[in-house]
């Protein structure tokens, strides 16, 4: 039975992932890290919970052998748009953070998942599938931090032998989190803005494709590739994955057909345009797909009928 200690068990991954983990290996076993942000009452009452910084390395070390930790989830970072406006954050925790945890894990024998995202290309990079090895030269502070993180995850593999193994996420959807800065958001504010106004006004011009997951197919990917047999395993880290690839009005018709009077405006967001037009369409996830069984299980319209009913009841309880 694996012991996990999430770093970044707060934000929009982590919070879903924690809970998820705690019922795949036991609550004992999934120790959740927080930095800033308090975690909800859920995470805190369903199972051990640690301050933890992935600045940190002294803190890491304290908690990896109080708890017998064998596997890492690095989970911090600062979403693309946050970390347009803080680069100098956003390179401490995305790439200092990530040499800090690599190095606790080959001291203490630990096995490391790292989040990648799209962000890790740019617009050199094929927009339409997008090859799993490709050039990769991302012109935003996030995406640079994602690369890094790649090859340092890499660099532990070759080099000492750490098992480290990661994804990278396309646009995450959840009903539980709300965005935190990221390019991508719009597809999770649209819903919550067509259950509360039945309007929305979209960052991001008509025509811009982009790669989305469902967040329960976000944490499936994340365990699947953990559990998977690294005799597979010709890949370690980055692996594309994906689900769905939709522009603004796609999504819009999808939550038309639900809800018949929505209305969808554009207000262009000239930092977010110049992020996502730098990020794939559509990206190629048959390295996953072969190598550890990727197989996403949600597309739009489920998606849609799932977060409009989800947000709904929140709405009627009074929650949002």
């Amino acid at each position: 039975m694996k012991r996990i200690l999430i770093i970044g068990a707060v934000g929009q991954i982590g919070s879903e992932l924690t809970l998820r983990l705690r019922e795949v290996y036991g609550a004992g076993n999934v120790v959740a890290g927080w930095r800033s942000t308090q975690p909800s009452r859920e995470l805190a009452e369903s199972g051990p919970l640690e301050k933890v910084d992935a600045t940190d390395p002294e803190r890491i070390v304290e908690v990896v052998k109080k708890y017998r930790i064998d596997t890492i989830f690095n989970l911090a970072a600062l979403l693309s748009a946050v970390a347009e406006q803080k680069p100098q954050a956003a390179w401490n925790v995305g790439v200092n953070g990530v040499f800090n945890i690599l190095e606790v894990a080959r001291e203490n024998g630990c096995a490391v998942f790292f989040p990648s995202s799209i962000g890790a290309f740019g617009p050199t990079t094929p927009l339409d599938n997008t090859p799993q090895d490709t050039i990769q030269r991302p012109g935003t502070m996030y995406g640079v931090t994602k690369v890094a993180g790649e090859l340092l995850s890499d660099y532990y593999f070759k080099r000492f032998g750490v098992d480290t193994r990661g994804l990278r996420y396309p646009g995450i959807i959840s009903n539980v989190t709300l965005p935190g800065g990221g390019t991508t958001d719009y597809a999770v504010e649209i819903y919550y803005a067509a259950i509360k106004e039945k309007k929305y006004t979209c960052p991001l011009k008509k025509g811009t494709f982009l790669d989305m997951m469902y967040m329960p197919d976000a944490l499936d990917a994340a365990i699947q590739l953990m559990e998977a047999d690294p005799a597979r395993l010709i890949h370690r880290n980055a692996f594309n994955v994906t689900a769905m690839s939709f522009d603004p009005e796609i999504i819009y018709k999808a939550i038309k057909k639900c809800i018949p009077e929505m209305q969808l405006t554009y207000d262009v967001d000239p930092v977010k345009q110049g992020i996502a037009e730098s990020w794939p369409n559509k990206m190629d996830d048959s390295a996953a797909r072969q190598e550890w069984g990727w197989n996403p299980k949600w597309n739009l319209e489920a998606m849609t009928d799932d977060m409009l009913k989800v947000i709904g009841e929140k709405r009627k309880k009074g929650l949002i």
